[in-house]
């Protein structure tokens, strides 16, 4: 589904990553791990369109995507939930939710995509006409995974999904993440939650200073070594 061959970025004379390559299987949920300022962030900005790669290939179901624009790659099949709830502050849940339906397959069906956002996460019916500012921070980040199933996604890119919850919004996030799973959609995850991703998680690779240091099954990288020696926790 998803393939990154050493893929190299940065931000003007400033390179934050290195050679970088991974891959998703279609229905497979693959883990980014690492510390603050390893790389993940322009990692995701380079896969959903946000930040050209210096060099290096990214392929979505064998197309080449790479320094393609945003609202490309979602027509494509992409969906991004960004960290710390982006919403749309003064729009209430149903028009934020709709919003993640603008291209015209997605919209023709936003109908019965609203109903299955609404049977994942029960709260956002129930703060359906509220506005997005009166949300609390778990709300607003439950809105924003919400927003990206809305565009019929086969690749959903989460960063940072649990940021703001509670624990209990946090089990409820991974359950659903899991679901989507399930369903056959492939999920890229990056995550500071090391114990609850690998838990969930098929794959996982560790970044650290823009490079892969690990890589395996997530049952293999359940270790302190993970944790102690590139993590930090």
């Amino acid at each position: 589904m998803l393939t990154i061959h050493k893929l190299n970025a940065g931000y003007g004379p400033i390179k934050a990553l290195w050679d970088v390559s991974l891959s998703a299987a279609e229905a497979e949920i693959v883990a980014v791990l690492g510390a603050n300022g390893a790389g993940k962030s322009t990692l995701v900005k380079c896969v959903v369109g946000l930040l050209d790669p210096i060099s290096g290939m990214i392929k979505l179901g064998g197309r080449r995507i790479e320094g393609s624009r945003p609202h490309r790659i979602s027509e494509l099949g992409i969906a991004y939930a960004p960290e710390g709830g982006g919403v749309f502050r003064d729009m209430n849940v149903r028009e934020n939710l709709e919003m993640g339906a603008y291209h015209q397959r997605a919209w023709e069906r936003r109908e019965k995509t609203l109903d299955r956002v609404f049977r994942l996460f029960p709260r956002l019916e129930e703060r359906e006409h509220a506005l997005a500012r009166h949300l609390s921070g778990g709300e607003r980040q439950m809105l924003v995974i919400g927003r990206a199933l809305m565009s019929l996604p086969t690749l959903c890119v989460f960063d940072e999904p649990s940021i703001g919850m509670s624990p209990l919004l946090v089990e409820q996030s991974f359950h659903v993440i899991s679901q989507l799973r399930d369903e056959g959609i492939t999920i890229l995850l990056i995550e500071q939650n090391v114990r609850k991703t690998l838990e969930i998680a098929d794959r996982a690779y560790v970044l650290q200073n823009g490079r892969v240091v690990m890589e395996g099954a997530a049952s293999a990288l359940q270790s302190d070594l993970v944790d102690k020696a590139y993590l930090g926790l």
